[in-house]
């Protein structure tokens, strides 16, 4: 259809759109420089504590290895207690037996290759290359393992010819640099579990609280493209979730190994179980702003109580995490959860269509899954969430009361049971029966 507004309307609307277009880019783009200045924020503290753990093992090993291990062993040694320190954070125990393994695997093939075939260049290279598939096809992937088993295997065949019995004392080397690395892990500089695990949350958490809080505005003002912009954040929070796997790792680990943090491990648990629960709840979230956008965007009913519940779910992200920090019952949390369940469950009953109706059961189901990060069983949650919901549709749409009456009985029952009083009126004239009479 050809448009009838003025050419001034329409290159003035052509320009606000396109200022508007302007803002949100820009708005995105602040929104990313921001998040990049966390993300570099908390990279910086996690290589300052993994620089200072790694120079202290080097310096020990170094030590150690000079007043108790042979010639060779100060390099040696060091080297694996910097490779245990810098290896992936809660995986450093298992990468430390690899590490261990892969120097065997090393030492037994190059020493077997080296008695059949001799030394030299071509050796060499028959050496490394056999010792690295088979650390590859042991582990099925690269590693510490396939590094020190191909690394032993360069030593072993260029090395033992001129210098005899360097196998054992290669192992002590990786077996005291190893050692020493998780003693300074676990006992000498372990770090806090809770402060690690909580850095590694606070952004899922801010952004859920949010965009939530945000969505909820959106929804009750019909705004189609604020929804689609809480929907754009949310799909891009997959960095900080990936985080936050390595930060339960880490944290995990340091609550197994280090007796320092033991007392830690209740709380550690108990935060973990909703830090886990937290990417399925971004999931939820994301499908709640995909149904609001498209809902809005089909111009359906929207109650009231909607947006209001997905204000009350934002309010229990943020008293979540303030109840995991200090350890305290999440009771404030469920009781949020469960005004969200029953603002649902009012806005089914008033009547919505069917996105809407998804709404709703998105809703829901966030719900049990908060409640679950909460510390509530699955059947727990899910019956909780039940019984809210079904309160707020009671309250709006109570049930009709049904009149309990009998039913009439059939004119088949009525005739047996006049037959049954007629055998009863005729038993009773005649008395008892022969059989039954005293003999005279």
């Amino acid at each position: 259809m050809p448009d009838d507004r003025p050419a001034a309307d329409r290159d003035q609307s052509r320009l606000d759109e396109a200022a508007e277009r302007s803002g949100r880019a820009v708005e995105r783009v602040r929104h990313r420089g921001g998040e990049a200045s966390r993300v570099r924020a908390r990279q910086w503290e996690v290589t300052v504590v993994i620089a200072a753990q790694a120079g202290l093992a080097a310096a020990l090993a170094a030590l150690i290895a000079k007043h108790f291990l042979g010639p060779g062993s100060h390099v040696f040694a060091p080297a694996a207690a910097v490779g245990t320190i810098a290896t992936a954070i809660g995986q450093r125990a298992r990468r430390t037996f690899e590490l261990l393994f892969g120097v065997g695997l090393g030492i037994v093939i190059g020493d077997t290759l080296r008695f059949f075939l001799g030394s030299g260049p071509w050796q060499t290279g028959v050496v490394v290359g056999l010792a690295i598939a088979s650390a590859l096809l042991v582990a099925g992937k690269g590693g510490p393992l396939v590094g020190q088993a191909g690394g032993t295997a360069v030593l072993i065949a260029t090395l033992a010819p001129m210098d005899r019995g360097l196998e054992l004392p290669r192992i002590f080397d990786a077996l005291v640099g190893g050692i020493v690395g998780l003693v300074v892990v676990a006992l000498l500089l372990p770090v806090n579990p809770m402060r690690v695990l909580d850095r590694a949350a606070k952004p899922i958490f801010t952004i859920l609280s949010e965009q939530l809080d945000k969505l909820g505005q959106a929804v009750r003002q019909r705004d189609s493209e604020r929804t689609r912009h809480v929907l754009d954040t949310l799909r891009g929070t997959d960095g900080d979730l990936g985080r936050l796997n390595d930060a339960l790792s880490g944290a995990e680990e340091v609550v197994t190994i280090a007796p320092v943090r033991w007392h830690r491990r209740q709380q550690f648990h108990r935060y973990a179980r909703s830090a886990e629960n937290l990417e399925r709840l971004m999931l939820d979230s994301r499908v709640l702003a995909r149904w609001s956008t498209t809902a809005l965007q089909y111009d359906e009913p929207i109650p009231p109580e909607l947006p209001d519940a997905i204000g009350r779910l934002g309010q229990a992200v943020v008293k979540m995490r303030a109840e995991c920090r200090s350890g305290d019952d999440p009771w404030r949390t469920r009781k949020l959860v469960e005004e969200c369940a029953e603002l649902a469950g009012r806005a089914a009953a008033r009547g919505v269509r069917s996105f809407g109706d998804a709404m709703v059961t998105g809703l829901r189901t966030a719900s049990s899954d908060l409640l679950r990060a909460a510390g509530c069983e699955p059947d727990d949650a899910n019956r909780i969430v039940r019984r809210a919901a079904g309160a707020g549709e009671s309250a709006i749409a109570p049930p009709a009361r049904r009149e309990l009456h009998r039913a009439r009985p059939t004119r088949a029952i009525r005739a047996r049971r006049r037959a049954h009083l007629a055998n009863r009126r005729r038993n009773d004239r005649a008395g008892p029966s022969a059989r039954e009479r005293p003999a005279r």
